[in-house]
């Protein structure tokens, strides 16, 4: 099979004719969820669309694979997180309770600070969240970690950066 050119929108449109169906059942499959599975079907098109220079395709099924697997990845850690959220607001007492846009507001920074932390390692998010969530010093960091002190510095570091200068 020859590679099939996404570098214009008549290769994505053909891309598109030829496995949205596919994907779109694929997805079903996994999410048993025909409303997800449309979303994310159409967002890994999207995100193959706002490519600046997609490469040539050698298999495109692996590929919309490849990218509908993370956006499920995504959409699981999102709910993830937003139920964490919703059992911690529902933890506090009434009076304490944020208002309906503070809480919409705090749910997308969170999503937001997730994002941006994916990328990282494992123990480099995991010390940047100990340092500012649980408020842990930094040697505590670096025994539970088993990692030395300079080496929590540095993580912690990175993850800011992360957070701080990511685009």
């Amino acid at each position: 099979m020859s590679p099939l050119s996404c570098a214009s929108g008549a290769g994505i449109a053909a891309l598109y004719a030829d496995h949205h169906g596919w994907l779109l059942g694929w997805l079903r499959r996994r999410l048993r969820d025909s409303v997800d599975a449309a979303d994310l079907a159409q967002d890994t098109f999207i995100r193959l669309l706002s490519k600046d220079a997609p490469p040539p395709i050698q298999e495109p099924r692996a590929l919309l694979t490849t990218i509908a697997q993370g956006m499920v990845a995504n959409l699981q850690r999102r709910r993830q997180l937003e139920q964490a959220y919703l059992q911690a607001l529902a933890a506090l007492p009434e009076p304490l309770a944020p208002s309906p846009e503070c809480r919409a507001i705090v749910l997308e920074t969170l999503l937001e600070i997730d994002r941006l932390l994916d990328g990282l390692p494992g123990k480099v998010r995991e010390a940047f969240l100990l340092s500012q969530l649980d408020g842990m010093r930094q040697g505590e960091i670096a025994a539970r970690l088993d990692v030395s002190l300079p080496t929590v510095k540095r993580y912690i570091a990175r993850a800011l950066a992360q957070c701080c200068f990511a685009d």
